[in-house]
């Protein structure tokens, strides 16, 4: 099975493009949804994360993310204790996943590939690039989160010109008619390769 990685930066429009690229038959992983998922179902996440963070990481059996996300955007090592808790039950979860599908690729989506150096699981990486205003103003509409709250975790992720360089493939995301187009392109030129 070819896996597909594709990432892009907070308000880049990933979750966008991946219903496109669905919308043609190919099924998509959210790694962060899925995250969440595990982090309200699992026993062992959930006592893990409590021993980390305190009795506020949950609320009425939910996961308190406001709690959570204050804690983990000024503090770089809390970050990186949480995803080596959370991480590694995502990716067993995803291979047990990918068993299950029947597809000439499949999709990954997931925002820190790169900053995790996970790139060598992927036999083909697509990034969503968009400006990073446009970025700000699209996480501030969806989530009600400050302009200084999204660049925090801007700051967390590397800057759009590191990941170019990594990258198979490049969708711009300003406008979204372009980027579906360049969209068509990839999947054809994924398929082309798989088959070839």
């Amino acid at each position: 099975m070819v896996i597909v990685g594709l990432t892009g930066g907070i308000g880049s429009g990933k979750t966008t493009i991946s219903k496109h690229f669905e919308s043609f038959g190919i099924p998509i992983y959210n790694a962060d949804k899925e995250a969440k998922a595990l982090m309200k179902r699992s026993k062992v996440i959930k006592r893990k994360l409590i021993e980390l963070f305190g009795k506020d990481t949950y609320k009425e059996g939910d996961l308190n993310r406001s709690y959570l996300s204050s804690r983990i955007f000024s503090d770089q090592n809390l970050l990186k204790k949480m995803n080596a808790i959370v991480h590694p039950k995502v990716a067993s979860h995803f291979k047990r996943w990918v068993k299950k599908q029947n597809s000439p690729y499949i999709i990954k989506e997931a925002a820190i590939i790169f900053e995790n150096q996970l790139e060598n699981q992927y036999d083909y990486i697509i990034i969503v690039i968009a400006d990073e205003n446009l970025r700000i103003e699209r996480v501030t509409k969806r989530d009600g989160a400050s302009t200084k709250k999204v660049k925090s975790i801007m700051k967390n992720q590397l800057p759009d010109s590191e990941k170019i360089k990594k990258a198979d493939f490049i969708i711009q995301n300003n406008e979204l008619n372009t980027a579906k187009k360049q969209a068509d392109g990839i999947h054809q030129k994924i398929l082309h390769k798989i088959s070839g």
